[in-house]
């Protein structure tokens, strides 16, 4: 996904839907919160982070490969805020007040190697809960082959060249407001009505 094009800083992406349209599944509040402070916290730190370097004119996706794994502190603080200006920006992607169900190419293939809806739905709700402390659940594919990935922190599939068709945020800012610490209902609600199934197919076929 190409989230971000060459220039000479980082903006915050606006939200594709209004900040209301995800509600009761995800309040007005919460959104506001979570993209009108958090991921533009992360966007305004890049822009200060990587002001007067290289990266601050290179492509998004580009900037979070050059710092994944480094032992350089510096660059280890740019992959974080790039990756969740990244993570971010994908995730907003991956909603729709309009819900749906995979169809197609993408149905067939979660169920060839997830073993159908139903059971990938209750596989990512698991790893969603499993997730320690901060990161992402994603649906990912790998060489073709659809498989659940969580990351911790800031951490994006996409630096380890892997393609990213799904993911949610199961960091607390994500979800708090509405659902304090039932995370299950959370990603469970999500699953049910709110995956963006269409950008996923979009995103298995690029």
């Amino acid at each position: 996904m190409n989230v971000m094009a060459k220039t000479e800083s980082f903006a915050l992406t606006p939200l594709p839907y209004d900040e209301d349209s995800l509600a009761p599944t995800i309040s007005a509040q919460t959104m506001r919160l979570h993209h009108g402070k958090h991921h533009k916290a992360y966007v305004d730190k890049l822009n200060e982070l990587v002001a007067g370097t290289e990266f601050a004119r290179m492509r998004l996706e580009d900037v979070i490969k050059a710092t994944f794994k480094t032992s350089d502190a510096k660059k280890q603080k740019i992959f974080n805020d790039a990756a969740q200006h990244w993570n971010h920006t994908f995730f907003w992607a991956c909603l729709t007040p309009k819900g749906g169900k995979p169809k197609g190419t993408l149905l067939s293939a979660i169920e060839r190697d997830l073993g159908g809806l139903d059971a990938f739905k209750k596989k990512f709700a698991e790893v969603g809960v499993d997730q320690f402390g901060s990161g992402w659940v994603w649906l990912v594919s790998d060489k073709g082959k659809l498989a659940i990935h969580k990351t911790p922190d800031a951490v994006t599939p996409m630096a380890e060249g892997l393609k990213c068709l799904l993911t949610i945020d199961v960091w607390e800012h994500a979800y708090y407001l509405d659902y304090q610490n039932r995370r299950l209902d959370y990603v469970n609600a999500w699953l049910d009505k709110l995956v963006n199934w269409e950008f996923a197919s979009r995103q298995m076929a690029s």
